[in-house]
């Protein structure tokens, strides 16, 4: 059901999805939280099609806010709001609403979502492209709990990094980082099984201008406390990581995107299933723990200027075990950095 509204405003919005939810004959709202979409009219289909898809798993209210820019100076002096409201199958599980902004409401725009959010809910706002340079004090960035970019979507997503790093606040994420998870629950594991293993060197393998490489690389040597390099191959995403230990390498090979080889001295080589995941995918990740992710901005604030150069002897801290944990669950170890062991493991390389 979609009900479209044309100069209108947050209150009459409000009476649409009540009287679109009795329409339907659900009038319980049944939301467990606000998911604000700010995006470009270029990208709103997208960005609206992966969110209905992660609403089945975290049924939630979605506003997508599309800043439409005039191009006359007399339409840009009359403010204007036009609304579209999706209730139903044409929503995904939860509710949409389609905000469109035109001329001075364009600069308050907290102001027309601030009405809409759900009442005693947590809010995630999310940028599928152009995020700002600091969500936190981004007027809509400020009224969520959790703020999502995708440094992927950057012109210069090195630049990006660096940015993110410089201004980050708990509660920021980027579904970049969300990319590397099969990853590093991967070597995570694969370093429990060799828990006597003494890491040497990581290099991490993966297409140009994908920050994830970037990113895995900066967790590596971040965890293990080793130099880490970042080289470049023709895709897709990533291709591969090796670890060069004093036992032999350990590689994990992953030239189609879809199927990965897991080599370590001693064992025979494994297939696993390293598949490339979707928008959809990376964003309910995003979107199953809403507290800081304290793994990722240890990793983040690394910095990747520092990929090749030599670090400290001292290794980063271990996290609990190698198994994948959700986005931002922080961990006792990473929390409270006990002194480092002589021997790098796969219970240090675990996050998220």
């Amino acid at each position: 059901m979609k009900i479209d509204l044309t100069d209108t405003t947050a209150s009459k919005i409000n009476n649409a999805l009540v009287q679109g939810r009795r329409a339907l004959g659900a009038p319980a709202v049944g939301m467990v939280l606000t998911l604000v979409i700010v995006t470009d009219e270029e990208h709103a289909y997208d960005a609206l099609k992966a969110a209905n898809e992660a609403s089945r798993e975290h049924p939630s209210r979605k506003l997508v806010v599309i800043k439409r820019v005039s191009r006359s100076p007399r339409d840009r002096a009359q403010a204007r709001l036009d609304a579209e409201v999706r209730v139903g199958a044409d929503a995904g599980a939860g509710e949409t609403v389609v905000l469109r902004l035109y001329g001075d409401v364009i600069d308050h725009a907290q102001s027309v979502v601030l009405p809409l959010l759900l009442p005693d809910a947590p809010v995630v706002v999310w940028w599928p492209v152009a995020s700002p340079v600091d969500p936190e004090k981004d007027p809509l960035g400020a009224l969520g709990q959790r703020r999502v970019t995708d440094t992927y979507a950057a012109e210069d997503p090195l630049a990006e990094l660096s940015s993110r790093a410089a201004n980050y606040s708990p509660g920021d994420t980027d579904l970049a980082w969300a990319r590397i998870t099969p990853w590093r629950s991967m070597l995570a594991a694969a370093l429990d099984q060799q828990p006597d293993v003494e890491v040497l060197s990581a290099e991490v393998e993966g297409e140009g201008y994908n920050p994830s490489g970037e990113l895995l690389a900066m967790w590596l040597a971040d965890r293990l406390g080793v130099t880490a390099r970042r080289t470049v191959s023709d895709g897709p995403g990533l291709t591969a990581v090796r670890l060069e230990t004093k036992a032999g390498v350990i590689t994990l090979d992953r030239p189609d995107g879809s199927l990965a080889t897991l080599s370590m001295r001693g064992q025979p080589d494994r297939s696993v299933a390293l598949k490339r995941r979707d928008t959809a995918e990376l964003l309910a990740e995003e979107l199953r723990r809403l507290d800081p992710d304290l793994i990722y901005e240890s990793a983040l604030k690394y910095g990747v200027e520092r990929l090749g150069e030599p670090v400290p002897a001292t290794p980063a801290a271990a996290a609990p075990d190698a198994t994948e944990q959700p986005a931002g669950e922080p961990t006792e170890q990473a929390e409270e950095r006990p002194a480092p062991a002589k021997k790098a493991s796969g219970k240090k390389a675990a996050g998220k």
